[in-house]
């Protein structure tokens, strides 16, 4: 079965690889088969996480025919805490979605 790996190393890096895997296939399976001797998945907050699609995946998974196996790496900010800082950074430059306009 052909299975799809993609890991963003780093910001704006994207590694991503085909493999050939025999049928019944786990993610740490897939994982080894590339090549990129990354350590376990799963491993806690400063770990690797695994999904397939999008949805999360443990590394007893087993992988399907035209499955995208996706690795991510853990959030270094709240995206809540960022966009609140960027807001107060740029100040109210223009009128909000549902700021008052002006009669004519």
């Amino acid at each position: 079965m052909r299975v799809t790996v993609v890991w963003a190393s780093a910001p704006r890096t994207v590694r991503e690889v085909t493999l050939d895997l025999p049928d019944g296939a786990t993610v740490a399976q897939a994982l080894a088969h590339t090549g990129w001797g990354l350590g376990p998945i799963d491993a806690g907050p400063d770990g690797l996480a695994a999904s397939i699609w999008g949805r999360r995946a443990c590394p007893d998974t087993p992988l399907r025919e035209g499955d995208r196996l996706e690795l991510t790496r853990p959030l270094r900010v709240d995206p809540k805490v960022a966009r609140r800082e960027r807001f107060q950074r740029q100040g109210a430059r223009a009128a909000g979605l549902f700021a008052r306009t002006p009669k004519r």
